[in-house]
């Protein structure tokens, strides 16, 4: 395997040491470290974080592979500063069966750019009537442990229950989209000023809060384990707090995009706005900020979520709803936190790894740590261009925005897959 010395680097936050990645580990932590066979990296004034651990990232794979593939979701990811993402089960097939999150398993494997754990349906087909084959998926070879119909609601209170009380077998995880249907029926955008104006029909934030508020419940009485996907309202927070408050084993996430942009976005009507849970307020942004600083929110997570053009270059109202993330969490990330990079390790590396159970993963580097790590120029500024992103979709809501941040070099067990800001393969 390749050496690699990089020299005078932040080792998340703190001061200039070198770093020597040998045999996929980081073999030495210090200053003044000599190694003749390594290539050198210059780290002056460059940031080592954690590789990236994304808890909710559509692949697309198998089924939509116009608009993404697993390796090219992959590449994407590495290009983001990730070694790690969890890819959301609505494929077509969707992966219900051991067959098909096996599939995902072994593309991600064969493309070999950043680790893909597969998500496995907790409903057949994401229908919300029946289980899925969540033993078969545990025990298969991707060793499943989060379940989730991402992109629909279990609704069913009972079969919400049931799931629980499944996964509690082996402690997995439900993972759920908070959508009270009846309540959303025809929804566009964010039910409130703005929908109002435009004429179109409002998703309501009582929608997500009432699931939410459900589940939470469930799980404490079943004792199991439930992570609530892409927040986006200040009343899910509360819901949020008073239940960590109480010792509920639940875990949340926010994307970037509801920390940056506001409900305002959909005046334009660029369909690139529309996405699931709808843009949120200023004051629902500032609870989520505040929720991420204070850990009710554990996680940062994109929801990558590619739209092939037809899907999204057309009315507003026929838009499939979603938005890319991957290229630029981190980014998004820096501008919205500044350069708090210890918290920024623990919101997107350390803590999704724990909860997925990624062993490996969200280690600060140090002798002996598995080499999985990015190395961040936070001084540098980029501009988004839609055209030169590594996934196969352009649906980006930072198109030609300035962006703070430039992701310099992705580690793998100590073999990059990017570096110079290029990608490897």
């Amino acid at each position: 395997m390749s050496a690699y010395l990089i020299t005078s680097v932040s080792v998340v936050g703190g001061p200039p040491t070198d770093l020597l990645i040998r045999d996929g580990v980081v073999a030495e932590v210090g200053a003044g470290l000599s190694a003749p066979d390594a290539t050198v990296i210059d780290g002056t004034g460059l940031v080592a974080l954690p590789g990236l651990v994304d808890l909710h990232t559509h692949l697309r794979e198998p089924g939509r592979e116009d608009a993404e593939t697993v390796e090219s979701g992959s590449r994407a990811a590495a290009m983001g500063g990730y070694t790690a993402v969890c890819a959301m089960a609505n494929t077509s097939p969707v992966a219900d069966t051991a067959g098909v999150v096996e599939q995902v398993w072994r593309l991600g494997r064969e493309a070999g750019l950043v680790d893909v754990q597969p998500i496995g349906a907790v409903t057949v087909g994401l229908a919300g009537e029946r289980l899925a084959e969540l033993g078969a998926m545990a025990d298969s070879a991707a060793r499943v442990r989060i379940f989730s119909d991402d992109g629909h609601c279990v609704a069913d209170p009972l079969l919400m229950r049931r799931a629980l009380e499944y996964v509690k077998a082996f402690d997995g995880i439900i993972a759920q989209h908070a959508e009270e249907p009846r309540l959303t029926e025809g929804a566009q955008m964010h039910e409130g000023e703005v929908s109002t104006r435009l004429g179109l029909i409002g998703w309501p934030a009582v929608a997500e809060e009432a699931i939410i508020a459900r589940d939470v419940l469930l799980t404490e009485h079943v004792g199991s384990r439930l992570h609530v996907c892409h927040v986006s309202t200040a009343g899910s927070v509360e819901v949020l707090r008073q239940a960590k408050a109480r010792g509920v084993r639940v875990t949340a996430e926010v994307t970037p995009h509801h920390l940056l942009l506001t409900d305002q976005r959909a005046e334009s009507y660029d369909p690139v706005f529309k996405v699931n849970p709808p843009l949120r307020t200023a004051a629902d942004i500032a609870a989520l900020r505040a929720a991420l600083a204070d850990g009710v929110i554990d996680v940062i997570a994109t929801d990558h979520a590619p739209h092939a053009v037809e899907d999204k270059e057309c009315e507003w109202a026929y838009a499939r709803p979603g938005m890319l993330g991957l290229e630029t969490a981190l980014s998004i990330a820096l501008d919205v936190l500044g350069p708090e990079w210890d918290l920024i390790a623990e919101r997107m590396s350390r803590s999704p790894a724990r909860i997925a159970g990624l062993t490996g993963h969200g280690i600060d580097p140090a002798p002996g740590v598995p080499a999985n790590l990015t190395l961040i120029d936070p001084a540098a500024h980029r501009t988004i261009e839609p055209a030169e992103l590594a996934s196969r979709s352009r649906n980006t809501p930072y198109a030609r925005m300035t962006l703070p941040g430039r992701i310099v070099a992705t580690f793998l067990r100590g073999e990059p897959t990017v570096l110079d800001g290029k990608a490897v393969k």
